[in-house]
């Protein structure tokens, strides 16, 4: 007989501030001028989840999957801008961005549902593509930043290549392939020990909720794929996308802002 998960009350959650103001306390005595974004951090987490909470409530009981969807495609905004910071200086990099987390997180999430691999529920739909989207917007973030120092670092080298008589995007393909391996390192080395250094958050939030280990591992398994195909897709088409707006209409290489000035 499966037992039911014992999810802490209100009280519970209070006390387990203590472990913040212990936290806050170190940061302190150790002057790492912390203590006041530990602070701020701890209490803006607990009232975004407490908000969030209360609309995901709404979202599954009453607007189903076309509500689950809008949620989604507004996780997809966020992280694209977010995702497109790391990108500073690079044009249009917010627009970048977001094209490479929607397009990631759409084609996973779409082919998950056609394949029947998960429900339509609001409640499976909603928290499978915050997944998506969270590891769609890490690894576009990544790989823009990566750009970026790349077109400050060999900007002599593609230039030469430029000069050879190689296209843009053949002159600038090694500098785009520098940025996607370092974007999917990451995903790669977390699914090679998936299982064996930690137990990931999917397959763990199953088994704290009851549910038999072989049956949570399945569902671990559809996870990591998932995230695979996300990073890849979304890192690529960030790429891609930002490669454009690196050459002008003469195929020449922009000038990057300074922005440590």
């Amino acid at each position: 007989m499966t037992q039911q998960l014992a999810v802490p009350d209100w009280p519970g959650v209070a006390a387990s501030l203590v472990l913040v103001a212990g936290t806050a306390a170190i940061a302190y005595r150790e002057q790492l001028h912390l203590t006041r974004d530990l602070l701020v951090a701890a209490v803006r987490a607990g009232v975004q989840l407490v908000a969030v909470g209360a609309i995901l409530l709404i979202v599954f009981r009453h607007t189903g999957l076309p509500g689950a969807l809008a949620w989604v495609v507004l996780m997809v905004v966020i992280a694209g801008q977010v995702a497109g910071r790391r990108g500073a200086g690079l044009p249009h990099a917010n627009r970048s961005a977001t094209i490479g987390v929607a397009f990631g997180s759409s084609i996973t999430l779409v082919t998950l549902i056609l394949l029947h691999v998960i429900s339509t529920q609001a409640r499976v739909v909603v928290p499978v593509g915050g997944m998506i989207v969270s590891s769609a917007m890490q690894s576009t973030g990544i790989a823009l930043r990566r750009l970026v120092e790349d077109v400050r670092r060999a900007r002599d080298a593609v230039e030469a290549r430029l000069a050879l008589g190689l296209s843009a995007h053949r002159s600038f393909l090694p500098n785009q392939r520098s940025a996607l391996r370092t974007a999917l390192i990451p995903a790669i080395d977390s699914t090679k020990v998936v299982g064996l250094i930690s137990l990931p958050g999917a397959m763990t939030g199953l088994i704290l909720a009851g549910v038999d280990p072989l049956t949570a591992i399945r569902y671990q398994i559809v996870v990591m794929y998932m995230l695979l195909a996300a990073t890849t897709l979304a890192a690529l088409a960030a790429t891609r996308v930002a490669e454009r707006t690196l050459f002008d209409g003469a195929q020449r290489l922009v000038v990057l802002p300074d922005l440590t000035r």
